[in-house]
């Protein structure tokens, strides 16, 4: 039964209360019907701000270290372990259920929103993603996984106290409402995420502001409705705390611009002339103008350097085009620099761009370095460009549409690439093969990831291709592979890896009757061809969408 719970001053409002929990009765400054509803939407937003945390790291991991399976399998398992954790932590809390919600708010609301400044300036300032998992800024990626796991895992006992003393009832129907109001909140800040902060706000930004939301709710809520649970320098280090953790992510928010400045900076040096981030990816451009070579990075690895991408392209184009190309197919490429590799070849009709970043495409056709070192290849009427999937756009292709095939794709060891280098994706582009068509993939480095290599060669011709493995050296500078360079750039790979491959055995070689490439000679590509052989890994298993292997 709800009764008063004491005598309250003339034209005072009445405090209600009601029996029930350890902590004995709340004193509440509205009824406790009111006050049940306010605490499940606070539970509501903490719900989704939690989950925004987790996908921020997630996210963050992912685009400083590639690999999303890895990534998301370390910071949800560590931060669900935590989880555990601070819920067995949070029982010695509940006789002081209010306070210990409102400290748990704050320190959450603080270490969610600083987490991504913190972890991009780490890696930005130090480069050390690689090696094992001992390194600094992996361990401090760990490092907050588990303290917000800890501190998310410590809200729903607390919750569970308030709201049984807001308004006894039986466990079951407690937990019940608990958790219908903390999953609904899980599905908004899961939607938020991809569709509003990161779109609108950033990586950065998008957790600073979901840290402010967090702070303002948690000590609104506590200091609203149960302030007179608390005493009177408990509610003044509530305030305190709140107003330190709401100015450090105001600070951290005003300086966002510089901060993303300097980082940009430290990464990629004082060159930067282009820096977006598209729907798809971040795409930064240095140098291409005044004699400064040009860089093309996307989410932070180096894809095009001016340096060294004629011997990366003409590598790529030149030996599959000795043979009937026509029509040809180009998988990737949204730089235009493989296009512009094929249109140096006579008799060639139809070029087929699919590229899945248009931002990158519109670079490609706009930027004075980038647009002048593809030689203005996508304003040829030969030329027709495409934003799409790369297996989607082969599964409608019609049966024999292209004599060539280029699959200019990033590293097999991306997990977002992964698909496209299955014997599903090579099965349909087997099928988009005329008579005598050829197909060539770029596969990787060879001496640093063989295995990976040889996987993709042998997928190939699971997918009943005959192939041709070849290499090219490459500059020592351009991050070939799938992680970001680091600061000394002694792990960056070294070369490219190739696969041509057709229906017969093709042979790597230079069209006679084509033109003479600037770098690749037939001397060179024999060469290619026997320091890949020598390297080949037999009997590995191949790829497939549902068995990754790379």
């Amino acid at each position: 039964m709800i009764e008063p719970h004491a005598p309250a001053p003339p034209g005072s409002p009445p405090h209600w209360s009601a029996r029930g929990g350890p902590g004995g009765p709340a004193r509440l400054p509205v009824r406790p019907g009111i006050g049940r509803f306010l605490v499940l939407a606070g539970v509501f937003v903490c719900a989704a701000c939690g989950l925004v945390y987790e996908l921020e790291l997630v996210a963050l991991a992912t685009y400083l270290m590639g690999d999303s399976v890895t990534q998301a399998s370390v910071v949800l398992s560590v931060m669900v372990f935590a989880m555990g954790l601070g819920s067995l932590a949070a029982k010695r809390l509940r006789p002081r259920a209010a306070a210990g919600f409102g400290a748990v708010e704050a320190t959450l609301a603080l270490v969610g929103g600083c987490s991504a400044m913190a972890l991009y300036a780490v890696f930005a300032w130090t480069g050390d993603w690689g090696g094992v998992w001992a390194s600094g800024p992996r361990c401090l990626l760990v490092a907050f996984s588990l303290a917000t796991g800890l501190l998310i895992g410590a809200e729903v006992p607390l919750l569970m106290e308030l709201i049984q003393r807001i308004r006894r009832q039986d466990a079951g129907g407690a937990v019940a409402d608990l958790f219908a109001a903390d999953y609904v909140g899980a599905l908004v800040g899961g939607l938020a995420f991809p569709f509003l902060l990161l779109p609108f706000f950033g990586q950065l930004t998008g957790a600073l502001l979901t840290g402010a939301v967090n702070a303002v709710v948690g000590g609104a809520l506590v200091l609203g409705l149960f302030r007179r649970d608390l005493s009177r320098r408990a509610r003044w280090l509530l305030v305190l705390g709140n107003a330190f953790v709401l100015a450090v992510l105001a600070s951290a928010t005003v300086l966002v611009d510089d901060f993303e400045r300097a980082a940009r900076h430290a990464l990629y040096g004082g060159d930067v002339r282009v820096a977006l981030r598209s729907g798809v990816q971040e795409v930064v451009l240095k140098g291409g103008t005044g004699g400064r070579p040009l860089d093309l990075f996307l989410d932070g690895r180096l894809r095009v350097s001016e340096r060294d991408e004629r011997r990366y392209h003409e590598t790529l184009v030149h030996p599959a085009m000795a043979g009937p190309h026509a029509r040809v197919l180009i998988l990737g490429g949204g730089d235009g620099l493989a296009a512009r590799e094929v249109l140096r070849h006579p008799g060639v009709d139809r070029v087929d761009v699919v590229e899945v970043d248009a931002e990158v495409v519109r670079l490609a056709r706009t930027d004075p370095g980038l647009s002048a070192l593809n030689q203005h290849a996508f304003g040829d009427p030969r030329v027709r460009v495409t934003t799409g999937d790369a297996f989607g756009r082969l599964r409608g292709a019609p049966p024999a549409a292209y004599d060539v095939v280029v699959s200019d794709l990033p590293d097999p060891g991306i997990t977002a690439s992964a698909k496209l280098y299955s014997q599903e994706f090579y099965g349909l582009a087997r099928r988009v093969l005329a008579p005598g068509g050829r197909i060539v993939v770029h596969a990787g480095p060879v001496r640093s990831s063989p295995r990976v290599y040889w996987t993709v060669e042998s997928t190939l011709r699971a997918a009943g291709l005959a192939t041709a493995p070849y290499r090219a050296g490459g500059y020592a500078g351009f991050a070939v592979g799938p992680d970001h360079t680091p600061a000394d750039r002694s792990h960056a790979p070294r070369d490219w890896g190739f696969v041509l491959a057709a229906g017969t055995r093709p042979r790597p070689r230079l069209d006679p009757d084509g033109p003479r490439p600037l770098v690749l000679t037939d001397a060179s590509l024999a060469a290619g061809e026997r320091a890949a052989r020598v390297t080949r890994i037999s009997g590995l298993p191949v790829s497939t969408l549902v068995h990754p292997r790379y």
